[in-house]
């Protein structure tokens, strides 16, 4: 994040810190993301008060935008932090929560991928942990994701997951590690080609986790059958996917074109082209969301790296991440969120208020946030403030529960 603008962003402001959230009054103006026309905001104990239009000027032109908080379903990790690295610590899921928030992530789901069950157990107690070490600094974590270990074991589907980890659902083991995360476990990855798939994803449902269909070979009467069982999203539709798929039907057909299914996609410029992402947001609509998928290399210098899953990688200047002498295999997502906003407006695969609330409102909506509910009177004021050049998004100011997020590496 960088610029101050502190003279027409806010007037009065607290820096979020690890004390309470008192109460605070912060008249905030910019751009309305949807309309580009002035507001000004005004902030009182956490929430947006009130949102009133000024008159068009010749000075208004050059406010920032403004924008709800965005929303991350899916984070492995950034900065060098690894949330699948052990041991976790609570410091490390709270360093991520900080820094994310200076890229405009009011809000997020840490991602735990496919492990041995220990390990799985360790890493959700230690976000627990940092939730109960700093329940201020980790607002921001609506849940953990839980990608695996009940995903495909063929190859291609598998991608990067461990096969000698992955295992049929287990609602016992399911409801120990939920133990081990103080009920914090919030989406559940798997792939409904196992034979009990339809009964635990109904069990899921009704202990309130939001189960995703991901990391699949599943026929398409399993995929309806997940469907019609209380399955809600597909996780990073088109990727996890075998190299090569029958014209029709196939897995990916019948995600899109279940209407109940949230769709999301990693939009980095890499992991799908621009006619699948089109594709997937002209199906979706208003359930269609950008996840950034990153990994501990987000946010990383370009060079050559070592990971503990995918071995030698190398991280290109343009946020390209692969495996060291084999550049057509991808080693993960690397590019945040605000990039990928960023990249479908450059494309002109969406204009900026679609391509926002695809990373925003719509997965709000999804968790069940009040912040879907946008830049209205009575949501919370998890706020953003950005410039748009040509495209490129630059993030200037971050607010979340009304008070601004100290900038960078503060």
């Amino acid at each position: 994040m960088s610029g101050n603008h502190s003279a027409y962003t806010s007037r009065y402001y607290d820096v979020y810190g690890p004390g309470s959230l008192g109460p605070v009054s912060v008249p905030i103006v910019g751009r309305h993301y949807r309309t580009g026309l002035p507001i000004e905001v005004i902030v009182r104990e956490g929430h947006i008060a009130d949102v009133t239009d000024l008159a068009v000027t010749s000075s208004t032109e050059h406010l920032p935008w403004l924008a709800p908080g965005l929303v991350d379903l899916q984070v492995n990790g950034g900065w060098g932090l690894d949330l699948n690295a052990a041991p976790l610590c609570p410091d490390t899921v709270l360093k991520l929560t900080m820094l994310l928030q200076s890229q405009g992530v009011t809000s997020y789901c840490p991602t735990l991928i496919t492990n041995r069950y220990d390990r799985l157990a360790e890493a959700a107690s230690a976000i627990a942990e940092a939730v109960r070490m700093n329940p201020n600094a980790a607002a921001g974590i609506a849940g953990i994701h839980l990608e695996g270990p009940f995903l495909s074991p063929e190859d291609g589907p598998r991608g990067a997951h461990p096969r000698q980890q992955i295992v049929p659902p287990d609602w016992n083991a399911l409801c120990r590690w939920q133990e081990a995360a103080g009920g914090l476990i919030r989406i559940v990855t798997l792939s409904p080609e196992w034979p009990e798939a339809a009964s635990f994803i109904a069990r899921c449902c009704e202990s309130g986790i939001l189960v995703s269909i991901g990391h699949t070979a599943a026929s398409p009467e399993q995929i309806r059958e997940a469907v019609q069982a209380g399955a809600v999203m597909s996780t990073h539709l088109g990727n996890g996917a075998h190299l090569m798929l029958p014209r029709h039907p196939n897995y990916l057909w019948e995600q899109l074109a279940a209407d109940e299914l949230y769709g999301c996609m990693i939009a980095d410029g890499h992991h799908l082209p621009p006619s699948v992402l089109s594709v997937i947001l002209r199906m979706k609509r208003k359930r269609a969301i950008l996840v950034s998928d990153a990994v501990s290399l987000s946010g990383m210098p370009p060079g050559s790296y070592r990971l503990h899953i995918g071995g030698d990688v190398v991280l290109t200047a343009e946020g390209r991440l692969h495996l060291a002498g084999q550049p057509q295999l991808l080693a993960g997502s690397a590019r945040m969120l605000p990039d990928q906003v960023s990249y479908l407006v450059e494309t002109g695969l969406a204009g900026l208020a679609e391509a926002w609330d695809c990373a925003s409102a719509h997965p709000a909506k999804l968790l069940g946030l009040q912040q879907a509910a946008g830049l209205e009177a009575g949501a919370p004021a998890d706020l953003v403030s950005f410039n748009m050049n040509d495209g490129k998004l630059s993030m200037l100011q971050c607010w979340k529960n009304g008070r601004l997020r100290p900038q960078g590496n503060e």
